[in-house]
């Protein structure tokens, strides 16, 4: 589980602070919302090239280790 929490960056430089995607700027929050609103792994990976399935499972683990 560690390792997936290292492909979550919060850099003030990057986003004004938000947690993003080691690497990228695409946001915690963005993966979250999508995932929320019905959209598939496979559809948001298609949108975003860039992101590999253990990207969406460490925002899924950030989200709820930050509720808790």
């Amino acid at each position: 589980m560690e390792e997936l929490m290292d492909r979550i960056v919060v850099d003030p430089e990057i986003l004004v602070g938000k947690p993003v995607i080691k690497g990228t700027r695409i946001p915690v929050y963005l993966i979250i919302e999508f995932l929320a609103n019905g959209l598939t792994q496979e559809e948001i990976l298609d949108q975003y090239p860039t992101l590999k399935k253990e990207d969406i499972k460490a925002a899924l683990l950030y989200a709820s280790k930050n509720i808790r």
